[in-house]
């Protein structure tokens, strides 16, 4: 996983109004997570990042397709750019960079393990690929923990 010091190097500092940050048209509809009649048709990404999520929801696109998307979840939007400090923690979140996103938070919660979180079933199996094929990881696979989160690895 990429370091606070590695993130400040490639990435800059994150500051209150975003560092570098660009809008990405997303090839679907999103839903808020919270708001289920909010549409999301772009996202707030570090400048450096942006071609990595087109390339993960395309490829969400063509191996769900939309309604499948939509059914499973995976159209929740639960946020890219937040600057704030982890939860629990002195460290900043990798949200404040927007190298981050959150997907289906509601049924994903943050401790919640490969026992219960959606993400976890083997239906998802796919969307976790594809984040990994495009330079991302999963807190999920990588800690057991908080499976709605996928960051940039480097």
């Amino acid at each position: 996983m990429i370091t606070t010091k590695e993130l400040v190097a490639k990435y800059g500092k994150p500051t209150q109004k975003g560092n570098r940050m660009v809008y990405i048209k997303l090839p679907y509809p999103m839903r808020l997570s919270w708001d289920l009649n909010t549409k999301v048709t772009r996202i707030r990404v570090h400048e450096l990042v942006a071609d990595n999520f087109l390339a993960v929801f395309n490829d969400l696109l063509c191996e769900y397709g939309y309604e499948e998307i939509v059914r499973l979840g995976i159209d929740l939007f639960g946020g890219t750019f937040n600057y704030r400090k982890m939860r629990g923690g002195d460290d900043w979140s990798r949200h404040s960079w927007a190298v981050a996103i959150d997907l289906d938070p509601e049924r994903n919660l943050l401790r919640e393990t490969k026992e219960t979180a959606r993400f976890a079933r083997p239906e998802y199996k796919p969307m976790i690929d594809i984040f990994y094929r495009h330079g991302f990881i999963s807190l999920g696979i990588e800690r057991n923990m908080d499976f709605m989160h996928f960051e940039i690895k480097e």
